[in-house]
């Protein structure tokens, strides 16, 4: 599947890749696990790559010797750049990074280093929704589940209502230029960024949901690579049987 065209499109991906993943492991970090003979972060990657990617910034950890090592797909295409403290800091941190290499006005997308079963159809369509808007963009879901706020212990104190409520999932698109001032605005104003769009909206920027796959899940405790090996293996039965 083609990359929507767009004149002088340029399409870049960052992947920031310097968390701790303590929540996984304290000693092993979640992107370097395998499932069918790649990393984590290998098959994250060569996901992007079905886009016609300018170039992939990885923004690793200043410790870090497997990332440099790894067999990507458009080897050619991956740059590193050292992540920060926080998410925030390693996107903030490739985001420069890319301003000297890229225009203000090209597309980036961001995305987590634990999310290798994105598919090649969401991919489109958001970059489409970036393409033919002013908006930026964000894949998401709805919430399925009924939501019980809680107190104390484990109390329910009520439920919540999910009428209008979406999951985020990455990646998430905006222009480099806008993405940039609105992460050095609002960590300048010392405002809690939990992903990309949160900068953005704080700013005041237009950001839309586009309907993404409950299979985009992250692997964030150990059960979760038994499934994502699942997803991708179902994924790939899927492939074969249209060719």
């Amino acid at each position: 599947m083609q990359t929507p065209h767009h004149h002088n499109l340029k399409i870049w991906a960052i992947i920031p890749a310097a968390g701790s993943g303590s929540r996984f492991s304290k000693t092993e970090l979640k992107q370097y696990q395998r499932i069918q003979d790649k990393t984590v972060l290998e098959h994250t990657v060569n996901r992007l790559n079905q886009l016609t990617l300018a170039g992939c910034v990885l923004a690793i950890g200043e410790q870090d010797d497997v990332a440099q090592a790894l067999k990507f797909e458009n080897t050619e295409n991956i740059h590193f750049c050292l992540g920060g403290a926080e998410r925030v800091h390693s996107v903030l941190n490739a985001l420069i990074y890319l301003s000297k290499i890229a225009a203000p006005e090209d597309i980036v997308l961001v995305h987590d280093a634990a999310r290798p079963c994105v598919t090649a159809m969401c991919l489109n369509d958001l970059i489409s929704t970036v393409v033919n808007s002013a908006s930026s963009a964000i894949l998401a879901i709805p919430v399925r589940d009924t939501l019980k706020r809680i107190v104390n212990n484990h109390d329910i104190e009520q439920t919540v209502s999910r009428e209008q409520l979406w999951q985020a999932q990455t990646p998430q698109a905006s222009r480099l230029g806008k993405l940039k001032n609105a992460i050095e605005t609002a960590l300048k104003n010392d405002i809690v960024i939990t992903d990309e769009a949160s900068a953005l909206e704080y700013i005041g920027e237009s950001v839309r949901v586009v309907q993404g796959r409950s299979d985009n899940i992250k692997i964030t405790y150990p059960d979760d690579l038994e499934l994502a090996r699942l997803i991708l293996t179902a994924q790939q039965d899927t492939i074969a049987s249209r060719e």
